[in-house]
């Protein structure tokens, strides 16, 4: 059997089975008992767990990174678990906070898992007791296939559980969904139409409103420009609505023309 390193004396790695423990699966209404040898039973599953809902790495890098990758990541596998170590009124809250949509979210209160996995950590000194280790894992019909563990190092180490690295283990080239930031102002028909546009197309965005008394600076600050909307794509300042509009129909026909090469003749 091989194991993934640093995945800590006795731990569980690649080529065991799942444990069947009782767990919680989560939604943004209810919670109910699940046995985890289910959830992964006939399936083709990325599992991912974190120290604890509400914190920050899991907060504002962990959980959101899978989520924003969910379209792509649901071509590949059938299921994308957060498993947290929280009891499920702590889990569910903290799905709603988060707004997702597609991730199952899966409450190990009492680390049965995760003790049964092999993967628990005494966060005791900083007042959370027992916690899991960060990983990822993909599992094929209750088969751990690949693990990805973080290493056992001070602070919290991220740098192989990431949402991009079980990507490019599961899909290697998948291209990525755009990253998008639309800077808005309140009850602009622009900003509207722009937004429209977006999710015409399936777009997903962060829509950033800013007041009378801050847009003229922000805008002029990181666009140059003093008016709303301003659209950011993945680092790259698209502009306006007019500009956006531009930009998604050359957009439009670069796929277009990818498909139709890509379609038997």
């Amino acid at each position: 059997m091989s194991t993934t390193a640093d995945a800590g004396k006795g731990a569980a790695g690649e080529g065991i089975r799942i444990p069947d423990v009782r767990v919680h699966l989560c939604t943004k209404s209810s919670a109910r008992g699940v046995s985890s040898a289910e959830l992964f039973a006939g399936r083709r599953v990325v599992a991912f767990a974190l120290p604890g809902a509400f914190t920050p790495t899991c907060s504002s890098q962990h959980l959101p990174r899978y989520e924003e990758l969910m379209p792509v990541l649901e071509q590949h596998v059938d299921a994308v678990l957060c498993i947290a170590p929280n009891d499920p009124y702590v889990v569910e809250e903290w799905a709603r906070q988060q707004g997702v949509e597609r991730v199952q979210m899966v409450a190990d209160g009492n680390c049965d898992f995760t003790r049964a996995m092999g993967f628990e950590i005494d966060h005791s000194a900083k007042g959370m007791g027992l916690r899991t280790r960060r990983y990822s894992m993909f599992v094929r019909d209750g088969m751990v296939e690949k693990l990805f563990m973080e290493p056992d190092e001070p602070g919290d180490p991220y740098g192989v559980s990431d949402a991009d690295t079980m990507l490019d283990y599961l899909a290697p080239g998948s291209p990525r969904p755009p990253r998008i930031v639309v800077f808005s102002k309140p009850y602009c028909p622009h900003c509207a139409r722009a937004k429209k546009a977006l999710d015409a197309r399936g777009l997903r965005y962060h829509e950033v409103p800013l007041g009378d008394g801050v847009r003229g600076f922000v805008l002029g600050a990181i666009a140059s420009a003093t008016t709303a909307p301003q659209v950011f794509i993945d680092g790259r300042l698209i502009g306006g609505e007019e500009e956006l509009s531009r930009y998604l129909g050359d957009r439009d026909q670069q796929l277009t023309e990818a498909s139709e090469s890509a379609s038997p003749t």
